[in-house]
């Protein structure tokens, strides 16, 4: 606000929305194994008003570090949104519903009790009928994909119940020679590409904040060495739940249009240089810039968006942007006029 010959002007000031994406079961060298993209969403929060991302970016087992203005939306709801057939709205869930296959252990009651009394919402245990079966292996491409069985099942029991948010804990079953292989070796996380799938065929139906946390098995806690520190979120969570907990806190419900956050408010789309897939295709739709960055490598490769070295590079570019500044300013040489 400013004051002229004694007139008060109000000035409004743009807002800065971007969308942080790391699709999952691609190999990302950030915020492809476990959480690791955590710095980055804070990076992008910081220089934004909201900063929409998905639960595979920040998911650290029992970590999540994602920033207050942060939208944590699965990845169906997020292409509903991109595609304009959804607002989101922003909101603190307080009914977390959380299904879980039987028998049900001491370690997920704790957590589920944890959770409760350190982010004081009601979590509410659903011991589910049928099994929900998840299986993972990689693709001929070499990315994580898996079967998903007992998914329709799952929906029709939860829909008899009425929650804000729903939070799966299952297990997502890997031979142990390939879970070793990745956490002595690295390269794609085996386990997330199904659960991306699981949710996105849930949340296609339930139309509310979904994520999923995968029980542990057994293996990590037969496996007892220093890895990767991209991994070492996994080796120190006991039942990887909490990270989903926080995050469906946070979730946006999904809401009408000409209410909320639309896609005509979103400024960047940030996202790994090695995919191109259906966001990517609707942000450049709806003119989003998309900054590819070349230092997050993945599996994949594509040959759109403008390029950035790193995520460093992409922050400048939209400072620039939240400043009314082109970045070509901050370089040397200029072009004489």
């Amino acid at each position: 606000m400013a004051l002229l010959s004694g007139v008060f002007i109000v000035m409004e000031v743009e807002n800065m929305n971007t969308v942080v994406i790391v699709p999952t079961g691609i190999g990302a060298e950030i915020g492809g194994h476990n959480g690791d993209a955590n710095p980055v969403v804070k990076l992008f929060g910081a220089l934004s008003d909201t900063v929409i991302t998905h639960p595979n970016a920040v998911n650290g087992s029992d970590i999540n570090e994602m920033p207050e203005n942060c939208m944590y939306v699965d990845g169906y709801m997020l292409d509903c949104f991109l595609n304009g057939e959804i607002n989101l709205r922003k909101s603190k869930n307080r009914n977390i519903l959380i299904a879980v296959n039987t028998p049900v252990g001491p370690d997920t009651i704790n957590a589920i009790s944890a959770s409760r009394v350190t982010l004081g919402v009601d979590i509410t245990l659903l011991k589910l009928e049928t099994e929900l079966k998840m299986t993972a292996f990689y693709d001929s491409d070499g990315t994580a994909t898996g079967s998903v069985e007992g998914w329709e099942e799952l929906i029709d029991q939860v829909s008899q119940h009425d929650f804000d948010a729903l939070a799966i804990a299952t297990l997502v079953e890997v031979p142990k020679e390939v879970v070793m292989e990745y956490l002595k070796n690295g390269g794609v996380n085996p386990w997330g590409g199904v659960e991306a799938k699981a949710c996105r065929l849930i949340s296609s139906h339930i139309a509310k904040p979904i994520a999923h946390a995968p029980v542990e098995s057994g293996t990590f806690k037969d496996f007892r060495e220093v890895v990767d520190p991209r991994m070492a979120p996994e080796m120190i969570s006991e039942t990887f739940l909490h990270s989903v907990f926080k995050g469906l806190h946070n979730a946006p419900q999904s809401c009408e249009l000409g209410v909320g956050l639309n896609v005509k408010d979103i400024d960047f789309l940030i996202s790994p240089e090695g995919c191109w897939g259906h966001p990517h295709q609707v942000a450049s739709k709806h003119n989003i810039e998309i900054l590819m960055v070349k230092e997050n490598k993945t599996v994949l490769e594509s040959k759109f968006g403008v390029k950035c070295d790193n995520y460093l590079e992409a922050a400048g570019i939209v400072a620039c942007k939240a400043a009314g500044i082109l970045p070509k300013y901050v370089r040397r040489p200029l072009e004489v006029v």
